[in-house]
């Protein structure tokens, strides 16, 4: 046993070294940010005379796009609360810590129920314990924004409707709350809340990012921020975002689309080597067992699974493209 954690620790290792070094050169990504550094390099150019009233408008606009950048490196380490908030769940932090510590138990009472050994069963309930809570956390997090992203563009076509008929946002707002969908309910229902108490509404609508950390709800806190402070026309800025998310719905259900085919060929090819075992097995039972009896044939089991997983991993990462 103690043979098969040493040499599973040097793989990972080595694997974990490789993957580091080699993967940016392989996928090109130094190239990618080097053709992204040409591009977006500062150049001088020549600027044109702007009256005063443009030119405090283009100051406000800066000035308000400063801040939420300011704010969003501040908030860029997430406290467990806001982790759990943001997947929709009610839990507190102590909540969270009993179903984790009794995850974590259950893991290991079926490894040693199981006859797995101590090693073995205590990984499996560090992995319980640590691990799938907070892969829980993220799947939640993860469809909670799916959900936001297909109803959004909607809520955001009403508001201009609203506006457009003579009602000031607030009103607007207030009917997404008694007509939207979950979760697009609950958030439009704290941006009132949070205005209630004297907050400012453009500051309200900003926070609405800090909940649900996706571009979308950036750009709309922007919109509003912008059109608290410089003023203008707010049923035209709100219909350019609406059709603005729409081509940003389309193109990534485009992609998604795309890269479906590269997806099901590596799901073919992660599970092409458990599916031969498992026939081999059912076939050959004394040809394969030596895997499973042989301390060597355990050696080769853990460098596989490693190798495999790396693998797996390595795939997953070049067929998502960040949208």
């Amino acid at each position: 046993m103690q043979i098969i954690a040493v040499f599973f620790l040097a793989s990972a290792a080595i694997g974990g070294i490789v993957y580091v070094f080699l993967y940016p050169m392989l996928s090109g990504e130094r190239k990618a940010e080097q053709r992204m550094q040409s591009v977006t390099g500062t150049t001088p150019t020549t600027r044109v005379a702007r009256s005063a009233p443009q030119k405090s408008r283009r100051d406000a606009i800066e000035s308000t796009l400063k801040d939420f950048d300011e704010r969003h490196k501040k908030t860029k380490r997430v406290p467990l609360s806001v982790r759990i908030a943001r997947a929709g769940l009610s839990w507190s932090k102590r909540q969270f810590a009993i179903i984790s510590a009794g995850i974590g138990l259950a893991m290991f009472a079926i490894g040693t129920f199981m006859g797995a050994g101590l090693l073995v069963s205590a990984v499996l309930g560090f992995a319980g314990a640590f691990g799938v809570p907070r892969w829980l956390l993220s799947y939640l997090k993860k469809r909670r924004e799916a959900k936001f992203l297909d109803h959004f563009p909607d809520s955001v076509d009403v508001i201009v409707r609203g506006i457009k008929a003579g009602l000031p946002l607030l009103d607007c707002i207030k009917m997404i709350v008694s007509e939207a969908p979950e979760p697009i309910r609950s958030e439009f229902r704290l941006i009132l809340e949070t205005q209630a108490i004297g907050i400012p509404l453009g500051e309200a609508c900003g926070k609405l990012y800090e909940r649900t950390p996706l571009p979308e709800a950036n750009f709309f806190g922007i919109v509003v921020a912008i059109q608290q402070k410089s003023g203008g026309n707010l049923s035209e800025a709100l219909g350019n975002l609406s059709k603005v998310l729409r081509d940003r719905k389309k193109m990534k259900a485009k992609i998604q689309s795309m890269s479906q085919e590269a997806k099901a060929s590596a799901s073919i090819i992660g599970a092409l080597p458990i599916a031969v075992m498992t026939l081999v097995y059912l076939t050959s039972p004394n040809y394969i067992s030596l895997l499973f009896t042989n301390p060597v044939g355990h050696i080769m089991l853990a460098g596989s699974a490693i190798w495999m997983t790396t693998g797996v991993f390595v795939m997953k990462k070049m067929i998502n493209f960040d949208f």
